[in-house]
């Protein structure tokens, strides 16, 4: 009998993991539905006739006449190469100057000895509680003070530092042993070669990580590029899609206006899908094993 009814409970929990696991699935499915479907509905759009879309007075889910006039619109009718263009360079020469600036001064707060750092170092963080509004208005006056509204200069200086991210390297850091860093200073090798050959190596899944997360974050700036920005030479995409809807294909076009947000949006996408598990060590790493 025992055995019997060891069985019998060994059966209902089964049941109870598999209807467990498949309301899992369910809801999960579900919420991936809700998620990309706006995507979906975006690259639809895009490849529907100006005419189409205007044509049906109840959304249609499908196509059965996909065009690609709207992409060629996309590069044709508007400046949309020049915008990508600007926000490659704004984002890859902003990312290189934060995660160099990062890495030293999280390296300096993990490993050096100097008179007040745990002062600094709190009085750093706690910049992380001044509203962003106030870092903007402040950036605005010194970069127009230094006149250099309308350049690269201007945009990228204000973003080159990153208060969480030089956090986030100070702790990753700090878990590195300090034999090495011992065993290193006896064999005469400087804070730099040290960091340079064993903290960065060590730690790279982090550098990666806060690396793809400011691409993003430059790839998607908005606010600061508006406000630093009146000249449509240094448009980067995100202010462009403005100029774009006010003075290129028009409010009412709304398919060519998709395949702008879907050419824009592709390069974060394959930019996350190549490095998604990168990112995932990366914040989840929460110490070195040694």
């Amino acid at each position: 009998m025992n055995h019997n009814h060891y069985q019998k409970e060994q059966c209902a929990t089964a049941r109870k993991n598999g209807l467990v696991c498949a309301l899992s699935y369910l809801l999960l499915s579900i919420w991936a539905i809700v998620v990309l479907f706006p995507f979906y509905w975006m690259v639809l759009t895009s490849i529907k006739s100006y005419g189409t879309y205007n044509s049906e007075h109840v959304p249609v889910f499908f196509t059965l006449s996909p065009t690609a006039e709207n992409y060629q619109n996309a590069f044709t009718a508007v400046p949309l190469g020049g915008y990508l263009l600007n926000t490659l360079i704004f984002s890859v020469l902003t990312t290189a100057a934060m995660v160099i600036v990062s890495t030293l001064a999280a390296y300096a707060f993990a490993r050096l000895r100097f008179p007040g750092k745990n002062l600094v170092f709190g009085l750093f963080l706690s910049m992380m509680m001044i509203p962003t509004e106030l870092v903007v208005i402040t950036n605005f006056v010194t970069i127009t003070n230094f006149e250099l509204r309308n350049s690269f200069l201007g945009l990228i200086l204000p973003s080159i530092t990153s208060v969480f991210y030089i956090y986030l390297l100070k702790e990753n850091f700090e878990q590195v042993p300090d034999e090495l860093y011992r065993a290193a200073k006896v064999d005469g090798t400087s804070d730099l070669k040290y960091l340079w050959k064993v903290m960065v190596p060590i730690c790279r899944p982090t550098l990666v990580t806060i690396t793809i997360l400011k691409l993003i974050e430059c790839w998607n700036s908005y606010v600061w590029p508006r406000l630093i920005t009146d000249d449509p030479a240094y448009f980067l995409v995100s202010n462009g899609i403005q100029e774009i809807r006010e003075n290129g294909f028009g409010r009412e076009n709304i398919p060519a206006m998709m395949a702008t947000v879907v050419v824009i949006s592709v390069p974060l996408i394959l930019l996350f899908l190549a490095f998604r598990k990168k990112i995932m060590e990366g914040v989840s790493q929460g110490g070195t094993k040694g």
